[in-house]
């Protein structure tokens, strides 16, 4: 028999040194749906005015371990009448090994967040539908962009402290 060249080499000291990461859990770890001028705001003859917030946070959990959380927030209003206000905060957990340290950041404030958006904006369509409103379906968001541009940001501030303050 001939030896499968195709075949990856098996490590000789048994550890497994490549970089791992997988999706643990996602959850919904806070929702709320406020309508407080119900039913008065059912009859309002205007549209709403969206106002969309976002935030990401991250936790070490243990070893390996790492929390991602998603916070959005949505508000409607008519005028300056509250129609609707939601607030979730989605998270997953991610277990993440052997990845570099200069990588971890990345993927935490880009590419978990950008995993976890799509069922975070279902949660939101639905808790908006289910108060009896238009649904929303919020576009798609380019976290990688977004943390590319935090990080020039704070570039920019590092580097216009005068010498000698740090």
């Amino acid at each position: 028999m001939t030896e499968d060249q195709g075949a990856p080499a098996t490590m000789s000291n048994g550890e497994d040194n490549m970089p791992q990461v997988a999706m643990i859990a996602q959850y919904v770890k806070d929702l709320s749906f406020e309508n407080p001028n119900a039913p008065m705001i059912y009859q309002a003859p205007e549209q709403p005015k969206i106002d969309v917030q976002f935030n990401i946070g991250t936790n070490p959990i243990g070893d390996d371990v790492h929390e991602v959380a998603l916070k959005i927030e949505v508000t409607a209003t008519m005028g300056d009448v509250t129609g609707y206000a939601v607030e979730l905060l989605y998270a997953g957990l991610f277990g993440i090994r052997n990845v570099p340290d200069e990588h971890l950041a990345p993927f935490l404030l880009a590419e978990a967040p950008r995993l976890l958006f799509p069922f975070a904006r279902r949660v939101v369509s639905d808790a908006i539908r289910d108060g009896n409103f238009a649904p929303l379906l919020l576009e798609p968001i380019d976290f990688g962009a977004l943390y590319m541009a935090q990080v020039e940001q704070q570039s920019e501030l590092a580097n216009a402290q005068p010498a000698g303050e740090a």
